[in-house]
């Protein structure tokens, strides 16, 4: 009986994350699955089935889309072996001056929407833009090219390599490196023989993680992509639902081929995850004491600074500048800055304060919603019973390998079909599901970890003393995790903020956002406010978390210290 009434208490709470998880993740994917199979599914027609997948695949434009999207990929990819393997080895191994803020200023590319990093990268190195003003030196030529576009990605995403094969080699220790060296191994060939084999499960993980990033990517390749004829296929995608004539079969299958690159890219990472594995069986902990770079701190040191300043100092000067420039054409000059972009947006010119307040009010409703749904989802997962976990396990990690544009593509098809009684399209319910299903894995994730952590028997002996299923869950294991799926809410919230390519898409006609207003911005013209819409959103979206978070820790204590 206590077994039924166990089993009970996690399927109701699997069936409600099993149906939002239906509505919000997998009708969208299953109706993406169902245009690309049936062209006419929008008239309510089954007819002719796979036709436009055979002039979609007989496309000579598709092998061109595929090629630059490996291209860019990859090459991003190779972008950021350069740039992060050297620097996590030399903040693994050494004493590098000022590692602590280093490691800050390199958290900072990942608070900059990537879209908005590179907009700050068009004003400064385009003819005439700040660097040729400040120097003289045009840099255009390298901007708007395919390795200026990946040099900027490169930029954007290299703290994910940084961060992972820096700890992974800090975990690995020097012990291993240093006995290949007293059986007379150079210094050189111990690390490349030795240490860097026992991190490389963290380094291939972590390029595959930034191959998937950098394929997915829309921002920045809609923005530099476009000046030379650069296309790939998230911005094809866009295209066949925003150009006339609109081909949603053709968005369906080249969504279902981005689906496909993100898919083996994301099966890879979990497989190396998964299958190498190194742990020290000596039972001594490992040394972690770290040699000093002697003659090579200085150019160590000019290595992270120059780096710190190209990846977060150059966008956010370039971002300040133009807020406070009075005008584009008047350049750097005193008598052209002035808080004047500032005063109009906060006088709602172009419905400025509209969209942060829509922005925001959205970024919250998703951190409710996906952690609501992530901690339901985690707690049948991994406390639950039966054959149902996997599947909804996937469902909640479907996500991850689905790219923004294609959700947005996948809410156009389910929700826009004209036998609908009701439906959230045109609505910003639309944003906000659209919104969860792209951010949901992030709250599942951290979940997940906490409810694995906390025994059975906590749960066990509260339903001996009486308690419903319901009452556990809200009355015990919902509080232990709360610290985690707190963490992960913030998340979602910073993100959902200032998310771009669904906004652009989804949003109901009439409603802007903060990335539709910088968008736009742009496109008419109007950078300063576009900038100073950008600067708001960083300073709101990076501020807005901390600060919770550290009057959290500061009101509750220790049962806060899992906030970081």
């Amino acid at each position: 009986m206590r077994r039924d009434m166990k089993t009970g208490g996690h399927g109701l709470l699997g069936w409600v994350a099993g149906i939002s998880l239906s509505v919000i993740v997998l009708v969208p994917f299953v109706f993406i699955v169902l245009q690309a199979i049936f062209p006419d599914l929008g008239r309510g027609s089954f007819a002719a089935p796979l036709v436009h997948l055979g002039r979609t695949v007989a496309d000579p434009r598709l092998l061109h889309l595929t090629g630059n999207t490996l291209t860019l990929g990859l090459g991003v990819m190779l972008g950021c072996v350069a740039i992060g393997v050297p620097l996590a080895v030399a903040r693994a191994l050494f004493r590098v001056p000022f590692a602590l803020v280093w490691d800050v200023l390199f958290l900072v590319p990942f608070m900059i929407p990537p879209y908005i990093a590179t907009l700050g990268w068009i004003l400064s190195m385009q003819p005439r833009g700040y660097l040729q003003q400040l120097t003289g030196i045009n840099l255009g030529p390298l901007l708007f090219s395919v390795p200026g576009m990946v040099l900027i990605m490169s930029l954007n995403l290299f703290p994910v390599v940084y961060f992972a094969l820096s700890r992974t080699i800090e975990a690995v220790g020097t012990r291993y490196g240093d006995v290949g060296r007293v059986f007379g191994a150079r210094p050189v060939r111990a690390f490349f023989r030795v240490t860097l084999p026992l991190a490389m499960p963290g380094l291939a993980a972590s390029l595959l993680l930034v191959f998937a990033l950098a394929i997915e990517e829309y921002g920045t390749p809609a923005a530099l992509g476009s000046r030379f004829g650069f296309q790939v296929l998230v911005t094809g995608i866009e295209n066949r639902i925003s150009d006339w004539p609109i081909d949603l079969p053709g968005a369906a299958i080249l969504s279902l081929l981005l689906v496909g690159l993100s898919l083996v890219a994301f099966l890879i990472q979990r497989r190396i995850l998964a299958g190498r594995n190194y742990d020290t069986v000596s039972g001594k902990p490992q040394a972690r004491e770290k040699r000093a770079l002697g003659a090579l701190a200085l150019p160590v040191t000019a290595a992270f600074a120059l780096v710190a300043f190209l990846a977060t100092g150059l966008p956010i000067l370039a971002i300040l500048a133009t807020a406070l420039s009075k005008t584009i054409s008047g350049g750097l000059k005193p008598s052209n800055l002035g808080l004047q972009n500032f005063v109009e947006v906060f006088a709602n010119t172009g419905g400025a304060l509209q969209a942060l307040v829509n922005s925001l009010s959205l970024g919250i409703a998703t951190a409710l919603l996906a952690g609501g749904l992530g901690a339901i989802t985690a707690y049948a997962v991994v406390k639950g019973h039966g054959r149902g976990r996997l599947a909804l396990d996937m469902l909640a990690m479907l996500p991850s390998a689905l790219p923004g544009v294609v959700v947005a593509v996948g809410m156009i098809l389910a929700w826009n079909q004209p036998w609908l009684p009701v439906t959230p399209y045109n609505t910003p319910l639309i944003l906000l599901i659209a919104y969860c299903c792209i951010l949901l894995p992030q709250p599942v994730r951290y979940a997940s970890a906490a409810f694995q952590q906390i025994g059975d028997n906590l749960e066990a002996a509260a339903r001996v003393a009486g308690a419903r299923p319901f009452t556990v869950f809200r009355r015990i294991m919902l509080p232990l995790v709360l610290p985690s799926l707190i963490t992960s809410m913030l998340l979602v919230f910073a993100v959902a903020s200032r998310e771009l390519v669904a906004s652009l898409l989804v949003a109901p006609v009439g409603m802007m956002t903060i990335a539709g207003f910088i968008w736009r911005q742009f496109e008419q013209g109007s950078v300063g406010l576009g900038m100073t819409m950008s600067f708001i959103a960083i300073v709101l979206t990076t501020l807005i978390p901390m600060l919770l978070i550290a009057a959290l820790r500061r009101i509750a204590g220790g049962r806060f210290t899992g906030l970081h």
